[in-house]
Order: C-alpha cells, then sequence, then structure tokens
C-alpha cells in the first residue's frame, strides 16, 4: 500500500515531537554555542591554519543545513494520532504484534519514514513488513520477502 512516503509527510505525534526537539535544540543551544567558539576561534588569528575556526565553519554549515532541512519537514507533516483509537485492521501508527513461524513473537510500532527505528520497534510503513501489514487484521498471515528468504508471520494483536 502506497502514500505513506516522505512527500506525503505522515507522521505520529511523539514523532513530530522529536523532530521539533532537535530543531529547538540545534537552534537554540548547538549553532549560538559553535557561533561563540567559531568567533573565539577567528580572534586568535590566521584562519586559513585555525583548525578550530575551519570545523567550527564546517559544523555551523551543518547545523545551518539540518535546521533548514527540519523546517521544510515539519512544514510539510501530516501528524496522524491513531492514540485511543480502535480499529480491526492495521493501521498507520498500530502496535503489531506478530509470531513467525517458529513461534517467536515480535512489536513493531508502524510509523512515518522520519521516525523509523527498528531498534525500538519502530518500523517505516514503507519497509516490507510494514506494507504488508497494513490494512491485515488479527488472525491474518502475511509472507514477508527477505534476502535470506520468505517468512510468514500471523498477526497476533493490533493496538492503537
Amino acid at each position: 500500500m502506497s502514500g505513506f512516503g516522505p512527500k506525503h509527510g505522515f507522521i505520529t505525534p511523539e514523532g513530530r515531537a522529536e523532530l521539533e526537539a532537535e530543531l529547538t535544540k540545534l537552534w537554540r543551544v548547538e549553532r549560538p554555542r559553535v557561533t561563540k567558539e567559531v568567533a573565539e576561534a577567528a580572534a586568535l588569528g590566521d584562519r586559513s591554519e585555525n583548525a578550530e575556526y575551519i570545523y567550527g565553519k564546517r559544523r555551523l554549515r551543518e547545523i545551518d543545513r539540518r535546521v533548514r532541512e527540519l523546517t521544510q519537514r515539519l512544514d510539510s507533516l501530516t501528524v496522524m494520532d491513531t492514540t485511543g483509537k480502535q480499529y480491526s485492521d492495521v493501521r498507520f501508527g498500530a502496535w503489531v504484534t506478530l509470531e513467525d513461524e517458529d513461534g517467536k513473537t515480535v512489536r513493531y510500532r508502524l510509523v512515518g519514514t522520519d521516525e523509523t527505528r527498528p531498534e525500538a520497534g519502530q518500523i517505516s510503513v514503507e519497509s516490507p513488513i510494514g506494507s504488508r501489514l497494513l490494512g491485515k487484521r488479527v488472525g491474518d498471515e502475511v509472507t514477508v520477502q527477505r534476502p535470506i528468504g520468505a517468512i510468514d508471520f500471523t498477526i497476533l494483536k493490533v493496538e492503537y
């Protein structure tokens, strides 16, 4: 199921809050600190051989690039809040508990591409598993193609 990619900008409320926190930290903490460091390094003299100055200017460019990127991204996002809602099928924002062929269970939350963190169980709706789960219900089986071969999952639980 398509339509959830970066161009559409769907995100959970928690994901948006994380991006906003990153933007705030960069703009209010990191940038002023690095600007001060660059000014102090510039005061030392020859800028062409001043590693602190050169590094600081590079870091300022990186911060400014990320601030622009975050600002543009936040302007294009649509928050999809499914918290506390009850749907019978898997949708954006759902926590889905799966059981594989060997009886092992895993739990994933389907989120937008901006907030994907597999180590925290947050997978993109665009991922192989995420895209296969959309629209499915408890008891449904899904087959996911992996580089090492296909794996079958049974949906045990869907929570919002």
